[in-house]
């Protein structure tokens, strides 16, 4: 299709000698730089009657109906001076970009005064041919019965949040609901000419109910019912499906295998980003299996604030946070009945806020003020193994539960065979303004702050707090990457996943190996700060693995979710044969930070409690005492501790399903008008954009890109007053 166009496309490279290439390359004959091939959906009738082959404003190429390809992406469309409010909802719905397309740019159809203004979508279900993923009614039939249930749940995740924007109708149409894997995408949002009810929901469900797998098809139908009454509200609803879903998850078999690293990077002196689990973890969960949390929680976190705040704040909220998901995993164990993704993004948040006040009182001791107030990103990946009772011959099994946390940049990307799906959403000044319907998101990068965070841990009391927390189902097997913006800058994860990821899944990399070769990208690419990679492979297979040694631990032999936890021969040779090695060794002036032994610290502000669940108020009472700092101390000092036990995971069968399939989305969305200040990023020293950038990554006329020095300061925390007032990222 495309080398059948004689017109040229264009190198991304903006100091090329010869841009121009024939389409169907990948790289630029001139300079080898890697061709962009940005395919938009353009909405409106007028652009159905294009026929292919056109070639519209002298760079977009006609591929099929509603479908062209950009020539130039480096050259920004489009855009009128004044937003109008028809995209509105396309901006407002940033935070969904999971699933839902972004605004591109405009582009007039025909001569001028008759001319019409077409909207061009991107991030939209296009394969990389130019081709829509089909259709939920095309994939339907072929699909397993619990990818069909997430597919429904993703589905009415997305009710409420399309209802706010009045495009609820969107999901009433089949045609529009495209699928790639696991995940459900919009083309295009729709306003429709009537307010839909969960009726109409229901009414468009009952058509797919009909040729669903013969296992949920009658509990669909049910559900379809359910829907048609006025007295069912939508939790009930909800609380069906996801019965539903877990009991259909619970069957699927899975195994996970961990891989987490942090390296200092060839420009820092000081390494800021703390992750979980690394080699020592593994070492001390492999002695003695005291580390329980392994495999269900992974995190990184990338540390800010002067004075090397940011290292101590960043090793403040792993250890804090395991200690208090230990606990919560340990009172879910005890549960008969499962816990609703509701209260467990509840306790989740109130989790993040309470390890936030522990940074922030440290803050208060230490009597720092404003920018330099230390505080730490969170991406946190929580595999939740609740008892879901399948039949009485099959009581239990794991539910594949999977609660992702973010505060800050650091990312979370699931990787298939085919596709890497960034799961986060920044919470920088970029994302801010297109969520407050400012501006698009690729004229943001032209603001010298766009890479500024609105919030981070610690910073600011927690009631202030905004995490964002979404629901997955673990289906299908892939990786669970998480990040800091060491790797993801300047797009890393997405222009390298190919090389790892796949080789990974056909069994023809190690995840080891893989972790290690995103580490030395990052530091060859994004070489100016710190790198943190943690990498779970999710192997859908019915094949056995130990997690513990059983000569060591009391889990049982055959448990539901299991981890390889044998050290890889390369971490291995890096530990010392008796005891634990501290996951990160503090240098001496964050000992001084953490320690003072001068004059006291000022008195904390007094703080408003977190009401947290009863179960969690012991674990919390310890973590708060002394400044919060006890635990901490405590892991520190100790060379073998002994975290509280966490009850062995259920026992389960192992079927073998014909078809495994990933993560759809519960994501509570912070109103954009609450946003707190702006943080200037972890890596406060950003190189220019690569030539490989797309319009998202344009640098500003005239932006100076100086070399950082691997001394320079921390970056900067904005305090609350200056909320308003967006400080550029230090460069």
């Amino acid at each position: 299709m495309i080398s059948s166009f004689s017109e040229p496309i264009y190198c991304p490279n903006l100091s090329c000698p010869d841009p121009r290439n024939t389409f169907g390359r990948q790289h630029c004959a001139a300079c080898e730089t890697d061709l962009i091939y940005r395919y938009v959906w353009v909405v409106g009738q007028a652009a159905e009657e294009v026929p292919t082959g056109k070639v519209i404003a002298d760079r977009y190429f006609v591929i099929a109906p509603q479908i062209w390809l950009d020539s130039r992406p480096v050259v920004p469309p489009s855009v009128p001076e004044q937003l109008p409010d028809s995209i509105m909802p396309y901006l407002h719905l940033y935070p969904q970009r999971l699933h839902t397309p972004e605004v591109y740019g405009f582009c007039s159809l025909g001569e001028a005064p008759e001319a019409t203004e077409v909207l061009l979508l991107e991030n939209v279900p296009i394969n990389n041919f130019g081709r829509l993923y089909p259709s939920i009614l095309e994939a339907w039939s072929g699909t397993t019965a619990a990818r069909q249930v997430y597919w429904l749940w993703q589905m009415l995740q997305l009710w409420a949040p399309l209802s706010e924007q009045g495009v609820a109708s969107s999901l009433l149409v089949p045609e529009n609901l495209r699928v790639e894997g696991w995940r459900v995408r919009l083309l295009e949002l729709h306003r429709g000419n009537f307010v839909p009810t969960l009726r109409d929901l229901g009414d468009v469900w009952s058509g797919l109910v009909e040729s669903a797998q013969p296992e949920v098809q009658s509990k669909l139908g049910e559900i379809c019912q359910f829907m048609r009454r006025s007295s069912m509200n939508f939790e009930a609803i909800a609380l069906e499906l996801n019965d539903l879903l877990l009991e259909q998850a619970a069957q699927l078999p899975l195994h996970l295998e961990v891989v987490g690293m942090t390296d200092t990077g060839p420009q820092r002196s000081k390494n800021e980003d703390s992750c979980y689990p690394v080699a020592t973890d593994f070492q001390f969960s492999k002695t003695s299996g005291g580390e329980k949390l392994i495999p269900y929680l992974t995190m990184v976190c990338d540390g800010v604030g002067g004075h090397e705040g940011g290292e101590v704040a960043s090793q403040l909220a792993v250890q804090s946070l395991k200690a208090l998901i230990q606990n919560l995993l340990a009172e879910i164990a005890e549960q008969e009945e499962l816990m609703t993704p509701t209260m467990v993004i509840k306790q989740l948040e109130e989790i993040v806020r309470v390890v936030n006040n522990v940074i922030s009182a440290q803050n208060n001791e230490q009597g720092k003020e404003l920018r330099q107030r230390m505080g730490t990103t969170l991406v946190m990946a929580l595999q939740l193994p609740q008892k879901v009772k399948i039949s009485e011959d099959l009581p239990s099994n794991n539910s594949h539960e999977l609660y992702l946390v973010n505060v800050g940049d650091s990312r979370a990307y699931w990787i298939g065979k085919n596709y890497c799906h960034r799961l986060t959403v920044d919470d920088d000044v970029a994302s801010r303004e297109v969520q407050l319907g400012h501006c698009l998101y690729w004229e943001t990068q032209l603001r010298a702050d766009a890479g500024a965070l609105t919030q981070a841990l610690g910073t600011r009391d927690g009631d202030f707090l905004r995490p964002t927390i979404q629901r997955f189902i673990i289906e299908e097997e892939g990786l669970l990457l998480l990040c800091s913006d060491g790797l993801s800058d300047n797009d890393w994860v997405e222009k390298s996943w190919e090389n790892y990821g796949p080789e990974v899944l056909e069994g023809k990399m190690s995840l080891e190996a893989a972790v290690q070769s995103w580490i030395r990208l990052a530091n060859e690419k994004n070489g100016y700060d710190n790198t943190s990679v943690v990498a779970t492979h999710c192997r859908m297979s019915p094949e056995r693995l130990v997690l513990f040694d059983p000569a060591v631990a009391s889990a049982p032999a055959s448990a539901p979710v299991s981890a390889s936890v044998s050290l890889p021969p390369s971490l291995a040779a890096s530990l010392q044969k008796s005891g634990r090695i501290p996951e990160s060794q503090l240098s001496e002036s964050s000992k001084q930070l953490l320690y003072p032994e001068t004059s006291p610290a000022p008195e904390p502000v007094q703080k408003r409690r977190s009401k947290l669940p009863l179960p969690l108020l012991g674990v919390l009472g310890l973590i708060l005492a002394g400044g919060g700092l006890g635990l901490w101390v405590q892991s520190l000092q100790s060379r073998q501790p002994e975290p509280a036990p966490l009850p062995p995971p259920p026992e389960t069968p192992a079927p073998s399903p014909s078809e495994s399939p990933s993560p759809g989305a519960e994501s509570p969305s912070p109103s954009p008008e609450s946003t707190p200040a702006e943080i200037p990023p972890p890596d406060s020293e950003s190189p220019s954009p690569s030539p490989e950038s797309t319009p998202a990554e344009i640098p500003p006329p005239g932006a100076e890109s100086p070399s950082p020095s691997p001394e320079s300061t921390p970056a900067e925390i904005a305090p609350p007053e200056e909320a308003e007032t967006p400080l550029p990222s230090a460069e």
